[in-house]
This record gives structure tokens, sequence and C-alpha cells, in this order.
């Protein structure tokens, strides 16, 4: 890659050598790194929490819960599909889709549940591209990705780093049971319905361990925060707004030089 061996300082020699007139570049103000961090959790877990800490941060976290809901809104394709698949029984009066009805029938029926993934994930992949290209587009430094199916969905290859909400079963069961007002069997219908939560622990970079209370969660935050703010990686460079343009730039700027040359 060429931007693994281009340093910033090159790149302005190089254009300098090429003519090109650079009197009130700023490389320090042009050029921001960029990190997409992978957050997911289980239900229960506390991952929405760690998203709002996120956001208090004042960095963008694009929801798949959110981007979900309105993939699945009256008359939108995923709408469509979704009331083809399943009838007009999960419907409301108003025509749009019960969420509870239809979290009720794929929650307690895997082969249910596995298509109505595989009638939204091209909506929803393509939503979450779309929102996570406008933040890039603005330069944003980190951007958070707050996806339940972080791994199921394969979107895992595309963030570094990984987080994981971890908590212990018994507190998830209680604490799910507590918020949903369900009975024992429906929360682990529903937590049983999803990777566990400690096979998805072995796949993260950061584990934020949410057994204790809400301060022993913003202190593990906190700690957190500290690698998700370190300098970005040359690979993370690459991938980001300002790595692509140093690319094209420096790519450019070897053609301009080949060009002299000759």
């Amino acid at each position: 890659m060429i931007t693994k061996t281009l340093s910033k300082k090159s790149l302005k020699r190089i254009l300098q050598k090429s003519g090109a007139n650079l009197p009130d570049f700023n490389f320090r103000r042009h050029f921001f790194p960029m990190r997409i961090v992978g957050l997911t959790g289980g239900i229960g877990s506390g991952k929405s929490t760690v998203s709002n800490l996120f956001k208090a941060q004042g960095i963008p976290v694009v929801d798949a819960d959110v981007v979900a809901r309105n993939v699945l809104k009256k008359g939108t394709g995923g709408w469509r599909k979704v009331v083809a698949a399943f009838g007009n029984e999960i419907l409301l009066p108003s025509g749009e889709v019960d969420r509870p009805k239809l979290g009720q029938i794929v929650f307690n029926d895997l082969n249910k549940r596995q298509l109505l993934n595989r009638l939204l994930a091209p909506y929803i992949s393509s939503r979450i591209f779309l929102e996570v290209f406008k933040l890039w587009m603005k330069g944003c430094k980190i951007i958070v990705l707050d996806v339940p199916l972080l791994f199921e969905a394969k979107m895992d290859k595309w963030t570094k780093p990984i987080i994981v909400v971890w908590v212990d079963p018994k507190t998830q069961l209680e604490r799910l049971m507590s918020r949903d007002g369900t009975t024992a069997e429906d929360a682990n219908s529903r937590i049983n319905a999803q990777m566990p939560l400690d096979l998805k622990k072995t796949k993260a970079d950061i584990v934020i361990d949410n057994s204790g209370s809400l301060d022993d969660l913003s202190e593990r935050f906190r700690q957190s925060l500290v690698d998700v703010k370190k300098p970005l990686t040359w690979t993370e460079f690459g991938l980001c707004r300002d790595g692509a343009l140093v690319a094209f730039v420096s790519i450019l700027c070897g053609v301009i030089i080949c060009r002299k040359a000759l």
C-alpha cells in the first residue's frame, strides 16, 4: 500500500518537486484519522448504555436497530418483503409492522428468524454503508457501529477494535425480565436466539463487563476509550477518507513525476 511508506513530509516534498503550489496547505488540519469501532453485545447486556456513553463523548454512532426500524417502515422495500413473507397479520391498523408481534414470531422459530434476517439484511447493510459514508465524508475521527448481529452479519471484518459489552447469564436474565416484564421462559427464549455472549467475548478486542453498577460501567468505558482513541494504524488510515486522499495524491504525483522524467 502506497500510504504505508509515504509520510506527510515525504508527500509534501514530492508535491513541491512536482511544481504544485501549496503555500497554505495544512496537513495537520486536512489529514484526520478515522476509526470504525464495532460495538455489540447481547439483549439486556447494556450495549445501548455504552452506545449512549459514546454519544456523550461526541462520537457519532450508527445504530443498526434504528436503521432496521427505518427500513421496516410502511411502504419501504423492506416492509413489502416482510409483509409478503409473514402476512398482513403482523400489521397494525395503521399499516406499520407490529414489531413486538413479529419479534415473538421470529424469536421462537429459527427458520423464520433466519428468513427475516435474509429479507432485511440487504436494506440494513446498504443503509448502514450510506450513514458511514456520510460521516466519512465529514472527516469524522471515530465512528461507532452499534450492531447486535455484528459477527452474525460478518460486519466485524470492517471494524477495529471490536467492543463486546458482556454480562453474566444470571444478571442478563434478571435485567431482561425486569426491563420487559416478561417471564423467565420468554426471556431465555430471546437470549438463546442470539449468539452466546461468552462466544462473542472470545472474538472481542475489548470486553466491557457490565455485571456491576452504572458507575462501574462508566469507569470501564473510560478505560476502553483510551484504546479507542489511540493513534490510527496505517491499515486503518488507508481506509479512511484522508488515507484515500493520500493514496490518490500519491498516485497522481507519481504519474506527474514519471511524465516529467520521460
